[in-house]
């Protein structure tokens, strides 16, 4: 694991926020947005060197003051370490953004369980584990928010035999009772739901996307926006535009076996693939 700051140390009264997954789609969308809004950034992802080149570009562009955290959150000790530091209270995080997630090219029963295993430790634990270090900081001050980017993947059987929308099933239902839990604090917790979005998610898992419609792709700068209205709404899930609105309504409603079938038809349409 490795940090590196860039700029000037954080100012009195300055915001910091801490991004996983920060140097590509929507965590990279994250991170210029709160940059141009005057956040300090603490960014966290596996690559070292890109991380540093995300950390000068933003450094340079909005001058902010950005450290860069290189740690694999599927590891133990790489977790651990980002842990510590969104719970350090002498360089406190005002602002958690719960992004790193991964795919895998192959349903359950063609990945092998170890495969599996690593998804569940970065889609499930390391945001459990994240909030889990930055809520109480937060409600200490009376103040802080954390997003946890989820998928409308995890509303229903879009893409049968997948861990993936069972994680994120998870990851909306845990920020919604969190979120509960802290209303009335100065804390908001808030699930990110997103359809397809236009990012590196897919090439890195090797997921087939050449069937799906332009009009479902989002653009990762639009989804932080609407996410970041929603949070100053204090909504509990934010799900960016109307056409995923209404088909995270179909999908929450409609009978499960017709479901199944038009999840079926999608598959064979998309190839194997979840809903970043």
């Amino acid at each position: 694991m490795e940090s590196a700051i860039f700029g000037p140390p954080a100012h009195h009264g300055s915001r910091r926020a801490l991004i996983t997954g920060a140097t590509a789609g929507i965590g990279a969308a994250f991170a210029r947005r709160l940059a141009a809004d005057g956040y300090d950034l603490v960014l966290v992802a596996r690559d070292a060197e890109r991380l540093t080149e995300s950390a000068e570009l933003l450094h340079e562009t909005y001058g902010v003051e950005v450290e860069a955290l290189a740690a694999d959150l599927t590891d133990d000790k790489g977790c651990e370490v980002v842990e510590r530091r969104v719970s350090d209270a002498a360089r406190r995080v005002d602002f958690l953004v719960n992004n790193a997630g991964m795919g895998l090219q192959q349903g359950f029963l063609g990945s092998p369980v170890e495969d599996e295993e690593r998804q569940l430790r970065l889609n499930v634990r390391a945001v459990l584990r994240l909030t889990h270090a930055a809520v109480p900081s937060m409600m200490d001050r009376g103040w802080g928010a954390v997003v946890n980017v989820s998928s409308v993947a995890g509303f229903g059987a879009i893409g049968p035999g997948s861990t993936y929308n069972a994680s994120k099933a998870w990851v909306t239902n845990f920020s919604e009772s969190i979120g509960q839990a802290v209303q009335g604090k100065g804390v908001r917790v808030m699930a990110l739901c997103p359809g397809y979005v236009r990012t590196e998610f897919h090439l890195r898992a090797g997921i087939e996307t050449g069937g799906i419609p332009d009009p479902l792709w989002l653009d990762a700068d639009a989804v932080v926006a609407a996410g970041l209205r929603d949070l100053d709404r204090a909504r509990l899930v934010s799900i960016p535009t109307a056409r995923y609105r209404v088909v995270s309504e179909v999908v929450r409603h409609a009978p499960r076996s017709l479901l199944y079938r038009l999840a079926g038809r999608m598959q064979k349409r998309s190839g194997r693939g979840g809903i970043d």
